[in-house]
């Protein structure tokens, strides 16, 4: 086709050359020449016409062949029709490289059997009792129930469970995304003996997607059938503050943690005299410190977790007409103050509580905002102290 185009385009060129040439030309051999063009240009469309037909031709027995393979992969697992599947389209979309595509066709992450039933399941007992060995295992398996992504069992699961007699289980860690392909043994627990059964060995891979695709094999013995663990599915689903917990080891639930006990309790008291404007006292003498939420570098308090607190804070003054004031600061809002004016000469302690809700990293610390306060390391007059009352969530 790109010959003929560059036929006519030569053709083109020398009929203009000639034109150009040739001004006393006949009209005879003007139409001769244009002839020739249309007749070669028809040609040229004729041959494009008849290669975008073979091309369509071989897009159909593409999608025949490809539907004839699809066709082929239905087959049936212990009595359930399953279809091999290729990846879906999102997880095409996440899992393409560029110049991989043969190395995809070859990863069982691509192409695998998708094993939807639900008396495989870890929970579930049947009378009629599968066996695995009547199974002609062809190629990598994804266990799902009812249509949610599960995996094996990595602990022994009950006898008579995963509708059989001696229920497979995976004798060993599932493997890590950069592990491969592993291969692991597989148990069937009967008369109590987790290993009662040493059935034949099946390699396991991790797919990107957070599942696993199994290469199944015909166990040693009837009655064994390979499980799929519920618990995979139920305890997926827990939150943070959720463990996953069970009676039975057989059915599972999501339950709420139970807050785990804190005591917060400090102590600290500042063995000299204030004077004037102190920013933040710094409490050097820290007598206890239950939980480690003071800092005596600093002077302040740190809530460690969300609660309701209570603080108390004091000083003495013996300067006749002095006024002291003290003030507790709470992210840095003054929240109350100490206060004492002494008229005559005496000595006046003050001892001031607060009681609040933080949350928690919230700061909490003493400021000296006027007057004179006055201790020694025995008296112990100017002081600072707190403690959680209720831990909250």
């Amino acid at each position: 086709m790109v010959v003929l185009a560059v036929a006519v385009f030569v053709t083109l060129s020398s009929c203009a050359l000639g034109c150009s040439r040739s001004t006393n030309s006949t009209e005879l051999q003007r139409w001769s020449a244009e002839h020739q063009v249309a007749e070669r240009l028809a040609a040229a469309f004729k041959e494009t016409a008849s290669l975008r037909s073979q091309q369509t031709a071989r897009e159909a027995l593409t999608q025949v062949h490809v539907r004839g393979h699809q066709t082929a992969a239905r087959r049936e697992v212990a009595g359930t029709n399953v279809l091999t599947y290729g990846p879906s389209d999102d997880e095409e979309d996440v899992l393409h490289f560029p110049g991989k595509d043969s190395g995809r066709r070859r990863d069982p992450c691509f192409h695998y059997t998708v094993l939807d039933q639900a008396w495989r399941a870890t929970n579930t007992t049947t009378k009629n009792k599968k066996c695995d060995r009547h199974v002609k295992w062809i190629g990598w398996y994804r266990l799902f129930y009812k249509g949610e992504s599960i995996q094996m069992p990595e602990r022994c699961v009950p006898s008579n469970k995963c509708g059989t007699h001696a229920p497979l289980w995976l004798a060993g860690p599932h493997p890590k995304r950069r592990d491969g392909i592993v291969t692991r043994k597989v148990c069937g627990h009967w008369k109590k003996k987790c290993c009662a059964f040493r059935s034949t060995p099946i390699r396991v891979k991790k797919c990107l997607g957070n599942y696993y695709v199994y290469e199944f094999t015909q166990p040693s013995a009837c009655y064994l059938a390979y499980c799929a663990d519920i618990n995979t599915l139920v305890c997926g689903r827990c939150t943070r503050s959720q463990s996953c917990v069970s009676r039975d080891r057989i059915n599972w639930r999501c339950k709420r943690n139970k807050m785990a006990s804190i005591k917060i309790h400090f102590f600290a008291s500042y063995p000299g005299q204030l004077k004037g404007k102190v920013n933040r006292i710094k409490y050097s003498n820290v007598l206890v410190n239950v939980g480690r939420a003071f800092d005596r570098r600093t002077g302040a308090f740190r809530a460690p977790v969300n609660g309701v607190y209570q603080f108390f804070f004091s000083t003495q003054t013996a300067n006749a007409g002095l006024k002291t004031d003290l003030w507790l600061v709470v992210n840095n809002y003054w929240v109350t103050v100490s206060h004492t004016h002494v008229s005559r000469p005496s000595t006046v302690g003050s001892l001031s509580t607060y009681m609040t809700f933080l949350r928690r990293g919230s700061v909490v610390y003493v400021t000296h905002n006027c007057g004179r306060s006055w201790a020694n390391a025995a008296s112990s007059t100017i002081t600072f102290g707190g403690s959680l009352l209720v831990q909250m969530r």
